[in-house]
């Protein structure tokens, strides 16, 4: 207990070291409550009694530009998530949709794919597009852009898209055995210096329990995006969600685990937003994760339970629920676009 107490008063006053995260991973989860306690603290000292719920629905509509193809069969995916994206496959389709979208009351747009081998997503031909979209429309544009080129992300900035969601992934044993790419650390730390280098808004993502459902290198991820002067505004927590159909053996991430990786972010990055995205485990387990999640310090979360939003509002009843109708990654200042109708809500009344 002594020991407990002795990390706890390190993260109080701030002095704590890498190897003080590295402690906080591996603490049972019975040792964690006053750290759920203190990641807690912080998010209000920060960010009040606030808690934005993201619901993107058919104003912010996820698009495939590759249809359901990918070229990596990553182990977790395996183009599943593909499946759930509307698939657009020329110039022509994605104005048309673009203009749709804006004209019927939309907001904005996740704009993704399949990757080709070397990791990229082909967005550089659909570029001219997009920026077309972006002086007629006020479509909020986010890119999933994958190891992207110089000439991308150059073309990138001229189009002036609103946010870049890069996954973050300091995994060698991840980038080989979970996306089959031939490619390293170096290869992830260059595309974000070539983002860097045109001043795109960067939104990380960090896939917790991506290794097989098990924490790994999670924190050299997080190591990463500090030492790369990122200095992000937001990040976005998400976790694996265990495939069905892979022949390799995938655990369901614990939700203390879960909870452990955004605390430490919330303790290295106290003014930075952070969410709990789409993309994680359903089920029963599903309001424990969000649940943890809460109290581990979060500031946005993406479609969840009403269950959950019933235990906050009895946890913490001056909590203001703050409901946007978009992706949770998009920029604090583009929320004015976004604020959910009452027609966006029929599903949250409690």
């Amino acid at each position: 207990m002594n020991k407990i107490r002795g990390l706890l008063e390190k993260f109080e006053t701030g002095t704590q070291t890498w190897f003080d995260y590295e402690e906080l991973i591996n603490l049972e989860s019975k040792d964690f409550e006053p750290f759920f306690k203190l990641a807690y603290s912080l998010k209000k000292q920060n960010f009040g009694n606030e808690l934005k719920i993201y619901i993107p629905n058919k104003r912010f509509p996820a698009i495939s530009i590759t249809g359901t193809e990918c070229s990596l069969h990553c182990e977790h995916c395996n183009e599943k998530y593909l499946d759930g994206m509307t698939p657009i496959l020329n110039n022509n389709d994605l104005e048309n949709f673009l203009m749709d979208l804006s004209r019927n009351d939309g907001v904005g747009v996740l704009i993704s794919g399949g990757c080709q081998p070397n990791g990229s997503v082909p967005l550089l031909n659909f570029l001219d597009t997009i920026k077309k979209i972006k002086k007629r429309t006020n479509l909020i544009i986010n890119v999933h852009t994958g190891l992207l080129s110089e000439e991308t992300a150059r073309k990138l900035a001229e189009v002036d898209v609103d946010i870049v969601s890069f996954d973050i992934n300091m995994d060698e044993e991840i980038i080989k055995d979970i996306y089959h790419l031939d490619k390293d650390l170096e290869d992830y730390k260059r595309a974000i210096e070539i983002l860097q280098k045109y001043k795109l808004n960067i939104v990380p993502h960090i896939c917790i329990g991506l290794y097989y459902g098990k924490l790994h290198k999670e924190l050299e991820s997080i190591k990463f995006i500090k030492e790369s002067g990122l200095d992000p505004s937001l990040i976005v927590l998400i976790a694996l969600i265990p495939p069905k159909n892979s022949k390799t053996k995938f655990i369901r991430p614990k939700p203390i685990d879960i909870a452990k990786v955004i605390s430490i972010i919330r303790f290295i990055y106290p003014r930075s937003e952070t969410s709990l995205g789409c993309m994680r485990p359903r089920g029963e387990i599903k309001v424990e994760i969000e649940k943890c999640a809460i109290r581990a310090g979060i500031t946005r979360i993406e479609i969840p339970s009403k269950k959950t939003l019933k235990w906050m509002k009895e946890e913490d009843p001056d909590v203001n629920f703050n409901f946007l109708s978009a992706c949770c990654a998009i920029p604090k200042e583009l929320e004015k676009f976004a604020r959910s109708k009452t027609s966006d809500l029929k599903s949250y009344q409690i």
